[in-house]
């Protein structure tokens, strides 16, 4: 790193008191919270001003990165055309853009393009645009679509007349992440936000119609509890899911009369959940009730109450039900054991004709894209892994053969046998194996002396899969590797995995990292001084809490959008998320877990020692992370540093949790760290 060329900004002291379960606590840093006040945005200039003169040195560095980066992505680049009715819809990007351009061709590929939006000419003006909800009515004739113009996650919804090019409904503020359609084509259902930014109303809209005349039909009053909205893959039902971190109901109404109340399929039982689909006189119920690894239910449309579930699936031990997708002739469910992800098809029934998809390589993930057609045979997923890129597969579900229809192109160049994954496990305090996922090139000596950049999440059961990332080439190829720690909090091993990574086990997840960082060590792949570890939102949590346990034991962290003050967050009530995150982390009102979460909370756990360099990512309008949040642990930070380390704080002035939404944008916020990293961790300038 470079001497100080500047003094870093000096967070005023204003001490705020609170008091909690009989303890009284103390927030020097408090007043960053008010975004209003012109002193708080002055330190937030100053703090980017610092960060920008410490980073002066890798700015030649941070270009050619982001060169690389650019020159590994098709700038002319379209996506597969999907099937939905009489059209195909596909996007395009054309070079120079920011932002993708949404089309359609009718009949035939080879029919007159159609554009039916152009994100580029919403986003002119705008230091953020990102289109969200992308709907088109089951006639074709109307595109329901929303937009977020600040990166806040909140969104104006709108309904555009695709024969007349005009827009005959919104902008309808406030909007939250799902709408859909029923089957007139005419009536959207979609759902607003509380001040807490809650999905927690449901609204009937007819298209044409002044918004003000919508009909609310659901409101939750529980502030652990979200709403989500979405038509079968039938069509012939929406359903309003309603869900926390533990606990789910379904609602459901006849598409074909959206005039009418929803019925209550099963009414929520506390850490019961269940998920519901459609298929012939069936209703399909993925649940968990009785069943740590979920299992598959069925149950008539005319009587889905729990008194009349029937098993398709049974449960499990070794195989978490991850989720399905219904098909006129095929039932697809997901599955995932001994930390990979697997596609079970079979007929509707859910046991007869059973059979499992097979995938080339040893580690990678899929994911499903644009099945809008329900009576197909073709089944389309998107499949990686950390060597192969993301490819484009229609897979015939009655010949077993897959076709691919796209791989992502490299135009710089890359060549995959360059290159080799593994999957490794590391020992955990309490005896549990962790797997982790690496890849490196093939000339990578494990001697200790390459740099690793550790990644790590392990909240919320999501799973951190591997897949391919273009712009990680441009670490392998100066000698890194790149691993994922599969640690407890995510589902990669199971339910269990998950539930032994939240509330009162939420220590798990950071003792498994920590284990992780020191096997690769003892293995040889890397030392102390050349490692180096990366997090965002939930997985910066868990940068903060590794770094106060074991600093000696990283030389740089990256922490994106980094959820550091737990403590702060959790007991305000009127914060954005923070009641629903009870399930995760725990309720604070309860002296045990209060306590618990007080422990490892990275903020409160600051502690007078040397840390390792890191940079720490905000974003203005971030209502999930409030840019607050990582401001006052840098802050914290910067009083507590003994050593010389670097402590960076850069706040994107105009985004959100996601950072920037133009294409090229987002490539020179990733140059930025990745520069970084390679300073910190000493790897060569120029790719080999």
């Amino acid at each position: 790193m470079s001497e100080n060329v500047s003094k870093p900004p000096v967070a005023r002291v204003a001490p705020y008191t609170f008091e909690h379960l009989g303890h009284t606590f103390i927030d020097n840093y408090a007043w960053l919270q008010n975004k209003t006040d012109p002193e708080v945005m002055a330190y937030l200039e100053a703090e980017n001003a610092y960060s920008s003169a410490q980073l002066h040195h890798t700015a030649a560095l941070q270009e050619q990165i982001f060169q690389e980066m650019k020159g590994r992505i098709k700038e002319d680049d379209c996506s597969v055309p999907a099937p939905y009715g009489e059209y195909f819809y596909y996007s395009r990007m054309e070079a120079g853009q920011q932002y993708r351009i949404f089309c359609r061709k009718h009949a035939s590929l080879e029919a007159a393009e159609e554009v039916l939006l152009d994100e580029n000419n919403l986003a002119q003006g705008l230091e953020y645009c990102r289109v969200h909800v992308y709907k088109p009515s089951p006639d074709n004739r109307y595109l329901a679509y929303s937009v977020d113009t600040t990166g806040s996650l909140v969104f104006d919804l709108y309904i555009k007349d695709l024969l007349t090019g005009e827009c005959i409904s919104g902008p309808i503020p406030n909007t939250a992440y799902s709408a859909d359609w029923a089957k007139d084509s005419r009536t959207l259902f979609y759902i607003v936000f509380d001040k807490s930014h809650r999905p927690y109303k449901l609204y009937r809209h007819i298209a044409g119609s002044d918004p003000k005349d919508d009909a609310m039909l659901f409101h939750e009053k529980d502030d652990a509890f979200w709403l989500l909205i979405q038509r079968t893959r039938s069509g012939e039902y929406l359903l309003l899911t309603i869900f926390s971190q533990s606990t789910s109901e379904v609602r459901y109404l006849p598409a074909s009369q959206p005039e009418v109340a929803f019925h209550l399929l099963q009414p929520r039982q506390p850490w019961m959940e269940y998920y519901v689909e459609h298929l012939g006189d069936q209703f399909l119920i993925r649940t968990n009730h009785q069943a740590e690894n979920f299992k598959l239910m069925e149950a008539p449309v005319t009587t889905p109450s729990i008194d009349h579930w029937r098993e398709v699936i049974p449960h499990r031990p070794e195989v978490l039900l991850t989720g399905f997708d219904t098909f006129h002739d095929h039932l697809v469910v997901h599955e995932r054991q001994d930390g990979l992800q697997h596609i079970r098809i079979s007929a509707p029934d859910g046991v007869s004709n059973v059979k499992y998809v097979s995938f080339p390589d040893p580690v990678y993930t899929y994911r499903l894209v644009e099945n809008f057609e329900f009576n197909t045979p073709v089944l389309r997923f998107l499949y990686s892994s950390l060597v192969t890129p993301e490819t484009i597969i229609d897979y015939d579900m009655v010949q077993q053969t897959w076709t691919v229809r796209k791989q992502q192109e490299i135009p710089s160049g890359y060549e995959p046998g360059r290159y080799t994954s593994e999957r490794l496990f590391a020992n955990a305090p309490d005896g549990k194996r962790v797997p982790i996922s690496i890849v490196y090139r093939k000339d990578f000596q494990k001697d200790g002396s390459h740099p690793v950049l550790l990644d790590g999440y392990g909240s919320y059961g999501f799973s951190n899969d591997p897949d391919f990332d273009s712009r990680r080439l441009s670490l392998l190829d100066r000698g890194f590797a790149f691993a994922i720690a599969h640690i407890r909090g995510g589902s990669e091993l199971g339910r269990d995995w998950y539930d032994q990574g939240r509330l009162m086990h939420k220590k798990n997840t950071f003792t498994d990292f920590i284990a992780c960082a020191e096997h690769l060590i003892q293995q040889g792949y890397t030392s102390t001084d050349h490692l180096g570890i990366l997090g965002a939102s939930a997985g910066g949590l868990l940068m903060g809490a590794v770094v106060n346990l074991r600093p000696d034991l990283f030389k740089a962290v990256v922490a994106l959008v980094p959820f550091t003050n737990l403590i702060t967050a959790i007991l305000d009530p009127d914060l954005p998320l923070t009641v629903i995150e009870y399930g995760q982390w725990g309720n604070p009102s309860d002296p045990q877990a209060f306590d618990y979460m007080f422990s490892y909370s990275p903020y409160e756990n600051v502690k007078i020692q040397v840390y390792p360099h890191i940079f720490v990512k905000a974003g203005l309008n971030d209502l999930q992370v409030p840019y607050w949040d990582p401001a006052k642990w840098v802050a914290k930070l910067r009083t507590h540093q003994t050593g010389s380390s670097q402590l960076l704080l850069v706040i994107n002035m105009g985004a959100g949790h996601g950072g920037s939404s133009g294409r090229y944008d987002h490539l020179h916020e990733e140059a930025q760290y990745y520069a970084f990293l390679v300073d910190c961790l000493h790897a060569p300038e120029k790719p080999a």
